[in-house]
């Protein structure tokens, strides 16, 4: 371990926190040795299921919920935040209702700016924060409305929070996956038909559809973008702050 990566003695929030990234990124502080986790996020079993050496408060809620953050002004100081949970939606905005349009916007959205505003209440310091995007919110396809809409929104929350940030000495960055391995994906009308057509074989539909989308041919593993997530966080990106870190295996080019 080198001291770039060194997190003992420090806290962190993480949202999210029970499956995919949130989960890969709260192993991989803990390989780091960060002394104390606060957890959110709204399965309660799954949260239990972590498996984490270090000292985890585990907090169940929805993070678009404002009184969750209200009982959370005890959780005591931080050094970093890692603002992560998120929905996945698709309809042509012609076909989209508005009630999820509300729904993607409350948890993507509001629910990241609830705990974006609790972490930098509770940072009193220098400190780091990372928001996971989307490469949906910075390039456009036909059926993401809401939800590219909702990280692109998110990209820029975090700019806004990098500024503001700055004069502490409180650095806000972005990470903006492509196609990740999470289980987000099976919230996806798309991709439950991609499945199906695979004859319900959940791992060639990803690989057929990453082989596809990207120049690389693959998607990332949810522990690839933790350790991205945990280099945004470390002293190692002492430098950077209101970056995107676009991780989406070419599928922008």
């Amino acid at each position: 371990m080198t001291a770039s990566f060194d997190f003992s003695g420090r806290a962190a929030l993480v949202t999210g926190a029970a499956s995919g990234i949130g989960a890969a990124t709260c192993r991989w502080l803990d390989a780091q040795g960060i002394a104390r986790l606060v957890l959110v996020d709204r399965d309660r079993a799954a949260l239990d299921r972590l498996a984490l050496s270090c000292d985890c408060r585990r907090v169940v809620g929805d993070v678009a919920d404002p009184a969750l953050w209200d009982g959370l002004d005890g959780m005591g100081p931080l050094d970093h935040a890692v603002v992560n949970a998120g929905i996945a939606s698709g309809a042509p905005i012609a076909e989209c209702d508005f009630a999820e349009w509300r729904r993607v916007m409350a948890v993507n959205l509001d629910g990241a700016f609830l705990a974006l505003r609790a972490a930098m209440r509770a940072i009193p310091g220098a400190g780091s924060v990372v928001v996971t995007a989307s490469i949906s919110g910075v390039k456009a396809e036909p059926g993401t409305a809401a939800y590219g809409a909702s990280k692109a929104a998110l990209i820029q929350l975090a700019k806004v929070a990098a500024k503001e940030g700055a004069p502490q000495g409180l650095r806000v960055n972005a990470v903006a996956p492509g196609g990740v391995d999470t289980p987000i994906w099976d919230q996806a009308p798309f991709f439950q038909d991609l499945v199906r057509e695979h004859g319900g074989d959940r791992a060639a539909a990803l690989k057929a559809m990453a082989e596809m989308a990207t120049p690389l041919g693959r998607y990332a593993a949810a522990e690839e973008i933790a350790g991205q997530v945990g280099f945004l966080l470390s002293d190692a990106a002492a430098s950077t702050t209101g970056a995107v870190l676009v991780t989406d295996g070419g599928y922008s080019l």
